[in-house]
C-alpha cells in the first residue's frame, strides 16, 4: 500500500465555499495519549514508534472498538520541526531490531510511516485506506475528517507523533550546513542567517502594542491562566513533570529570546504521541464514549510578501479564516462556547482570536480582554487547554481538550461557566495552518 500526502483538494482553503458537506456526519470518539518526556532517552520503548502505537492502541481501546473495524490511519510522518536526526549519528540498531523495521532504519525513530505503524500494529487486519499530512496534528484532523466524509474510510485513525532528541533545538540538520540555499538561509528559528524562531511573532507583537497602545505585560494573565489549565491536563508535560505555576512575576522576569517575546512566549520542545478515532455518525453511535461532531474545517494558505509576514498581513489572513471557519460549519461568533486556538508562540493567539471575533472582539481588544476572567470558570473561557504553554510543545493539546470539554471527560479543567456544545481548535501560523470546529450534537 503506498502512501500518499494528502492533495490540496482535501483542504478548505478559499471563501465562499459554504457549509462543509460533511457537516455532522464525522464525529471523533476515542483518545490515546502516550506519557510525555522532555527528550528520548534512546530506548526501544520511549522511542516515537514506540509512544504513536501506545497512543493509537489507547485510541481504539477508548472507542470501545475492535482494531480490526479500523480501516483507515492518517498520520503526520514528520516527527520533529527542529530535533532532526545528524546524519553523522549512528543509528542505535538494537532499537530498529526491537521492531519490525521498514527500508528506513528512521522509522519509529526520527520519523514514521504508514508501512511502519502497520508493521508493527499486526491487529490492524483491515487498513485499505492510508495517508499523509504535513507538519501537524490540526493537518491530519483535517485530512482524516475529510476522508471519512468522502466515504474512503469509516473507522479512522488519527495519530500525530513527536521525538526529541538530545541537544539544542533547532541547531541541528540544515541549521548546522555552513552553506544553505535561497532565502531559507535567513529564515527565524531555522538556518544560517536566521533570526530565534519566535522572532517574526514577537515583531508582529511589537506592531500590534504600537498600533493599539499595549504593552508586553498585559500578556501575564493569559500565561498565568495558560500553565494553569496545562496542570489540570495530566497527560502534558507540565502536569506529569514539572507541577511548577507560572506567577506573574516570574513571567515579567524572565530573559528576552526576540524582545518582545520572553522565554515563556516560546513553548517547550517534549515528546509526545497523540491518537483520535474518527468514524461516521453513525458507527459512532455504538461505540463507548460519547460522539464529537465536526461541523467544519478550514484551512490558511495566506503567502507574506516576505520572509516575515507583517501585523497586516496577519490580521487580514486570520480575519479571513474565522470567516471560513464560521462559513464551513454554519455557525457564528455567538454560538462558540470556548476556543482553543494555537499558542506556540504565545503572542499570536490574540491574532487568531480577534480573528475568529471570540466573545464580540475586534481588533485591538484581546489584551485587554485578557485582564477579565478568561478562566475555566468563567463566562468567556481562553484556551481551557492551556495549549503549548501549558502542557509543552506537541500542537495537539487544543484538540484533545474539545474533544473531552463537550464529551464531559475533562476532569478537573472542565469548563464550567458555559456549557462546552461548539469549540473550535486549531493552528499553528496564523498564515498557516488547520482549524476544527467541534459539536455536541450534529446539527
Amino acid at each position: 500500500m503506498t502512501t500518499q500526502m494528502a492533495p490540496e483538494s482535501m483542504y478548505r482553503s478559499t471563501e465562499g465555499l459554504g457549509v462543509w458537506p460533511h457537516r455532522g456526519k464525522v464525529a471523533a470518539v476515542g483518545i490515546g495519549h502516550s506519557p510525555t518526556a522532555r527528550r528520548w532517552d534512546g530506548r526501544a520503548e520511549t522511542s516515537v514508534g514506540a509512544q504513536s502505537i501506545m497512543a493509537c492502541r489507547q485510541a481504539i481501546a477508548d472507542a470501545g472498538v475492535d482494531p480490526g473495524q479500523v480501516d483507515g490511519i492518517v498520520l503526520v510522518p514528520v516527527t520533529t520541526t527542529g530535533a532532526h536526526w545528524d546524519a553523522d549519528t549512528p543509528v542505535p540498531m538494537d532499537v530498529v531490531n526491537a521492531f519490525n523495521p521498514t527500508d528506513n532504519p528512521l522509522d519509529g525513530i526520527g520519523q514514521l510511516s504508514a508501512e511502519w505503524l502497520l508493521k508493527n500494529m499486526p491487529e490492524l487486519t483491515n487498513v485499505k485506506f492510508t495517508m499523509y499530512a504535513p507538519g501537524c496534528m490540526s493537518a491530519a484532523i483535517t485530512v482524516a475528517a475529510q476522508a471519512v466524509g468522502d466515504g474512503l474510510a469509516s473507522t479512522c485513525l488519527v495519530l500525530k507523533g513527536w521525538h526529541n532528541l538530545e541537544g539544542r533545538y533547532n541547531h541541528g540538520g540544515i541549521s548546522a550546513a555552513s552553506e544553505v540555499p535561497g532565502s531559507f538561509a535567513l529564515s527565524p528559528g531555522r538556518t544560517l542567517w536566521g533570526a530565534p524562531g519566535c522572532y517574526g511573532t514577537a515583531l508582529q507583537f511589537a506592531q500590534y502594542c504600537t498600533k493599539y497602545g499595549k504593552h508586553h505585560d498585559m500578556m501575564a494573565p493569559f500565561m498565568e491562566n495558560s500553565r494553569r489549565n496545562g496542570l489540570l491536563f495530566p497527560e502534558g508535560y507540565w502536569a506529569q513533570h514539572r507541577p511548577e505555576q507560572l506567577p506573574p512575576e516570574d513571567y515579567l522576569s524572565s530573559r528576552w529570546i526576540a524582545k518582545p517575546a520572553n522565554l515563556f512566549d516560546n513553548d517547550i520542545p517534549i515528546m509526545a504521541s497523540a491518537a483520535y478515532l474518527f468514524t461516521t455518525a453513525e458507527k459512532a453511535q455504538d461505540m463507548a464514549q460519547k460522539p464529537v461532531y465536526i461541523l467544519g474545517h478550514a484551512s490558511s494558505r495566506g503567502t507574506p510578501r516576505s520572509i516575515t509576514p507583517t501585523l497586516e498581513e496577519v490580521e487580514a489572513e486570520t480575519d479571513s479564516t474565522g470567516r471560513k471557519i464560521y462559513e464551513a460549519a454554519g455557525i457564528t461568533p455567538d454560538d462558540l462556547s470556548f476556543e482553543n486556538m494555537y499558542d506556540g508562540f504565545a503572542q499570536f493567539h490574540q491574532f487568531h482570536i480577534e480573528g475568529l471575533r471570540y466573545r464580540g472582539m475586534q481588533r485591538g481588544d484581546a489584551l485587554d480582554f485578557y485582564q477579565t476572567d478568561i478562566s475555566i470558570e468563567g463566562p468567556n473561557p481562553i484556551l481551557p487547554s492551556g495549549g503549548n504553554i501549558g502542557s509543552g510543545r506537541s500542537r495537539f493539546w487544543m484538540h484533545t481538550d474539545c474533544i473531552q470539554q463537550i464529551q464531559g471527560r475533562a476532569g478537573a479543567r472542565a469548563v464550567t461557566g458555559v456549557k462546552p456544545e461548539i469549540a473550535v481548535s486549531g493552528g499553528p501560523m496564523p498564515l498557516g495552518g488547520n482549524f476544527t470546529v467541534w459539536s455536541a450534537t450534529p446539527n
